[in-house]
């Protein structure tokens, strides 16, 4: 964004509150991106830099849930003897 835009770094806009719809994983991704933007700007205050990493905690945890939840909905495409297809449980190496 030309110039950071000071209500970026002063955290308005950013913030996650309850009364809110809920943040999908894109607009939440990219609400951190603009939280660490503003952070490495820098010319903020310790309460707006404390603010605007709680900040980004907050949409930390709520990309983890959300990755999360998709890894428990990816599944595998596995071919059968048939040459049809099914779906089987995404297996990762190691676990």
């Amino acid at each position: 964004m030309p110039n950071g835009g000071e209500a970026e770094a002063s955290g308005k806009g950013l913030t996650v509150e309850a009364e809110e719809q809920p943040l999908t994983f894109e607009a939440a991704f990219a609400r951190l991106e603009e939280t660490v933007r503003a952070l490495e700007a820098g010319g903020l205050s310790l309460a707006e830099m404390i603010s605007l990493f709680e900040e980004g905690m907050r949409l930390v945890r709520l990309c983890h849930r959300e990755l999360d939840a998709g890894e428990l909905k990816v599944s595998q495409l596995l071919s059968g003897p048939g040459g049809e297809y099914e779906l089987a449980p995404l297996r990762f190496e190691g676990s």
